[in-house]
């Protein structure tokens, strides 16, 4: 299989496309950007039409695989995309895309999305059948250590200047959070002139302000506890306009680190093995712990079930507002239940 790293992939673009695209990784901001890098290269190479399905257990697969064989000499070539929230498949899944690899049709690109892939998931079925086809794209966690670096590489691509120090401080706020350094720096955009050097003190001023509302103190506040504190972070971020699939991403995020926690921790692993293996930042291992002690594996897959449910509000699929329901979402992760699950799974089951 060919790989790639996400500064090739621009490069990779301006050439004709692969077939199939694997993007790998637990990192949601860069993943959505290799993914918008492809599908900007698809509709200029005249991929016009596009499908998105999400999930594995609940995708027709026989709907997929049927258009992406239905091919006419009037029809639009087609990008497929395909997001996975777990790196292990279903058998169905499975069975699908290894069909899918033994026709693959000349007019179709297939767009894979999924969690970080370990060895045991490079071994399965659909992974070697779409291998002589495919590109991996894997996208890794920022580390601490170059978090400070890829802050003045996205700086400078805003045409903004930073100094060394002031960088520092916008990395400890952030924390490792991307998507909340992407949105600090969209904000200094805004409010910074492109000659003008941002200091400490000027840093320390536009990213500093407690009363702020991000996606950072919304995720640690839902995984404290502290509904109301949450609740109140969710409504600033609505009142911001905030897109709610970025809120939905942080969110989500966290609950399948949870879950996969509890998965870990139920197989013998140590915590602190498991949080390692996760690449929970130092910082946040009190906080996970917190909230595992809370948030029981059954209650973590409940949690992700509702996201699921969300995702497809927010798509179109089904009728709900994706606010109010974001809301119960946040309530639910910080301990607040406001219905019994069995009610709750019924009203996610509700096809409108």
């Amino acid at each position: 299989m060919n790989k790639l790293r996400p500064e090739q992939l621009a490069g990779h673009c301006r050439k004709p496309l692969a077939q199939v695209y694997i993007i790998a990784g637990d990192e949601p901001l860069l993943q959505q950007e290799a993914c918008d890098t492809i599908r900007r290269a698809a509709t200029e190479q005249g991929f016009s039409e596009r499908e998105r399905y999400y999930g594995d257990s609940t995708i027709d697969w026989q709907q997929l695989l049927a258009g992406a064989a239905n091919f006419s000499l009037f029809a639009e070539r087609k990008l497929i995309e395909v997001h996975f929230y777990k790196a292990k498949l279903n058998e169905e899944a499975n069975q699908a895309l290894c069909h899918y690899a033994s026709e693959i049709p000349d007019d179709t690109i297939l767009l894979i999305t999924t969690p970080k892939l370990d060895g045991n998931s490079q071994k399965a079925k659909w992974f070697k059948a779409l291998d002589p086809h495919a590109v991996l794209l894997t996208v890794w966690p920022v580390t601490v250590d170059a978090l400070p670096a890829w802050i003045d590489q996205r700086l400078r691509q805003a045409g903004l200047k930073a100094s060394s120090e002031a960088i520092e401080i916008l990395a400890a706020k952030v924390e490792g959070n991307l998507l909340a350094a992407s949105q600090e720096i969209e904000k200094l955009k805004l409010l910074v002139g492109q000659e003008e050097l941002i200091d400490t003190t000027s840093m320390a001023n536009l990213v500093g302000d407690s009363a702020r509302y991000d996606l950072f103190s919304l995720v640690d506040r839902a995984l404290a506890g502290d509904a109301a504190s949450a609740v109140k972070t969710l409504v600033g971020l609505q009142s911001e306009g905030t897109d709610s699939v970025i809120i939905l991403w942080s969110l989500a995020r966290e609950i399948r680190t949870l879950a996969e926690l509890h998965e870990l921790l139920q197989s013998g692993r140590p915590i602190e093995q498991a949080l390692n293996q996760l690449r929970v930042w130092e910082k946040r291992k009190p906080i996970m712990r917190q909230a595992l002690s809370r948030i029981s594996a059954r209650h973590s897959q409940h949690l992700l079930r509702k996201a699921y449910g969300i995702d497809r509000a927010i798509k179109g699929m089904r009728r709900a507002d994706p606010w109010s329901e974001l809301k119960d979402l946040v309530l639910h992760l910080a301990g607040a239940v406001c219905l019994p699950p069995g009610l709750d799974l019924l009203a996610l089951d509700e096809e409108a």
